[in-house]
């Protein structure tokens, strides 16, 4: 494979290129009004402490204007029929506005970064980036970025974050960066022979066949589907506990799973456990940057992928994760694999301008959360405001670090025209509830849920004693089959008895996550001795010497022993 090289010069002097595979779908899609919102990249960060605007404004320009792909302008040759692109356009402009000192408010400033973050670009004739430096007030400043999908991904915003930060410092010491001269985007692009492609592509098309292109989720469309106002998005988002977090993850590498499959695998599970579907296809981005020579390129690499993934009848949560790393490696193996293809054999009906195969989306997020511009100046992103969504219903998965412990978070976009919130929460509520499972019980059936009754129960805040309390009082409800529970009464009083105490055992532990034995409800047989016990709990871990280690067994035994002796 060769790099791509370019036309020629032409009679203005502008030397073009040809634009890859994905960066025509996406040109044809920002021909679409509809959909132009969905192909923009927005990003909001706004800095605590001192910032020196000018300085800010000089490195937000110098990075823009250093980046091939930043100062890229676009263009259709019919003759050819094809999309190309030159990099010797002018770098967009960075402006700055001093907001606090022209009197602007809260809501008009809030105004303008909508209209920055939403505003199209006319590839022919603009910068596919714009940045505006706000000044707050003294303690407060606002970097508003916006570039277009059509050079920018993922990793490309934390690469031109680190540049702006990089330059910054530089330049509010007097000094030089140093910094490497980045690649054209050009010279690291390969072209694939188009055999091996069509074998590839076959292979996939095989692999894939029979899933249904369609995800049935348990949500009912609002009729706003179709209009511009159904693009805008919304998110819920939660996080699991530390202890949980921990125990999936555990269980994960056993199973080999990155964070990223435990994400599909929960989806799929919560999918077929809300409804009848049991085999489906999940689109993620893939990073394309497999060739380290894009390591330093501000560039539109990210390609979608598909995988398939079946929840069967007798399915564990092992299986499940098993199947799903299975599937992912095959996947990130077909990564390169031009996905309209793959499309245009198994669903040649659907619409060319809306995601191909599937509507749900999961994906990794690995934003940066916080900025240090110097030391005493912290920025942290602002949450889009407008954001737009072209999957009816996108899974990001994240694992972060936090004063407690690290937590997994789980957020989920959805239009907001077309499904309504509380159905998207309760949703969420449930993939708690699939992750609870996963950490308790993950030698149970995946779809033992169900067919249990009453396994609806609220995802819960278990760090609030309120909910707690309302948690235990819902599961007793539950099994004693009962609207009535009192919060001092033992559970034997209620009208339980030892097999529904096994039960009850069961059921706290799977909905709250964490370890609850049948001799602790014994010892705190009320609601809210139980709802006590739970905060204190931790997620089951393994048992000291599992699986015959030899070191472990002897380290429990001297535990044990030193416990003993004091």
């Amino acid at each position: 494979m060769l790099p791509a090289a370019p036309y020629g010069t032409s009679p203005t002097g502008h030397v073009w290129y040809p634009a890859t595979r994905v960066q025509k779908g996406i040109w044809v899609l920002d021909r679409d009004e509809l959909l132009r919102p969905t192909q923009l990249v927005p990003t909001v960060v706004e800095f605590s402490g001192p910032v020196d605007h000018a300085a800010l404004v000089t490195a937000v320009g110098r990075s823009l204007s250093r980046h091939p792909s930043l100062r890229a302008r676009f263009r259709l040759d019919v003759k050819r029929r094809q999309v190309e692109y030159t990099t010797d356009g002018a770098p967009a402009e960075p402006g700055f506005l001093d907001a606090e000192a022209e009197g602007w408010t809260e809501e008009e400033v809030d105004n303008l970064v909508r209209a920055l973050c939403s505003a199209p670009f006319d590839l022919a004739k603009d910068a596919p980036a714009r940045a505006e430096v706000v000044r707050l007030g003294p303690e407060r400043t606002l970097l508003v970025l916006n570039v277009h999908h059509i050079i920018f991904d993922g990793v490309s915003r934390g690469m031109l974050l680190d540049d702006i930060v990089a330059l910054y410092r530089a330049v509010a010491n007097g000094a030089e960066p140093l910094l490497t001269t980045p690649p054209h985007p050009a010279s690291v692009v390969a072209e694939r022979d188009s055999d091996a492609i069509a074998e590839q592509v076959a292979e996939v098309v095989d692999r894939l066949r029979g899933a249904p292109a369609e995800v049935r989720l348990p949500f009912t469309r609002t009729g706003h589907e179709g209009t511009e106002e159904s693009l805008l998005g919304a998110t819920v988002a939660d996080s699991l506990d530390p202890a949980t977090t921990a125990r999936i993850m555990e269980i994960a590498a056993r199973e080999g799973c990155t964070p990223f499959m435990v994400g599909v695998a929960l989806l799929a599970a919560t999918l077929a456990r809300t409804g009848p579907q049991r085999d489906f296809l999940i689109a993620f981005a893939w990073p394309g940057r497999d060739d380290p020579a894009t390591a330093d390129v501000i560039g539109m690499f990210m390609t979608t992928v598909v995988l398939r993934v079946t929840v069967d009848a007798d399915d564990t949560w092992h299986d499940l994760l098993g199947g799903v790393r299975i599937a992912g490696m095959e996947a990130f193996v077909d990564s390169d694999v031009p996905l309209d293809a793959v499309s245009a054999a198994l669903n040649p009906d659907r619409n060319a301008l809306w995601p191909p195969l599937s509507p749900v989306l999961v994906n990794l997020d690995e934003a940066p959360r916080s900025l240090d511009l110097v030391p005493g100046t912290t920025g942290r992103l602002r949450p889009l405001d407008p954001m737009f969504i072209k999957y009816d219903l996108a899974l990001f998965v994240r694992l972060e670090d936090t004063p407690d412990g690290r937590r997994l978070g789980l957020s989920l976009d959805y239009p907001v025209h077309v499904f309504g919130t509380g159905e998207v929460q309760d949703f969420l509520n449930a993939l708690r509830r699939s992750a609870a499972d996963l950490a308790t019980f993950p030698e149970n059936p995946v779809l033992e849920e169900s067919v249990r009754p009453h396994a609806t129960a609220p995802a819960v805040d278990l760090d609030d004693p309120e909910a707690r309390l309302e948690l235990v009082r819902s599961i007793w409800r539950e099994v004693l089959e009962t609207d009535e529970v009192a919060d001092d009464v033992s559970f034997f009083e209620s009208g339980g008895d030892s097999l529904l105490l096994v039960l009850l055992v069961e059921r706290l532990g799977q909905v709250s996550g964490r370890e609850v034995r049948t001799m602790d409800l014994f010892r705190s047989p009320t609601v809210e001795g139980q709802a006590e016990l739970i905060a204190a709990a931790a997620a089951p871990a393994a048992a000291p010497g599992a699986g015959g280690d030899r070191a472990a067994l002897l380290a429990a035994a001297r535990t044990q022993s030193t416990g003993a002796a004091r």
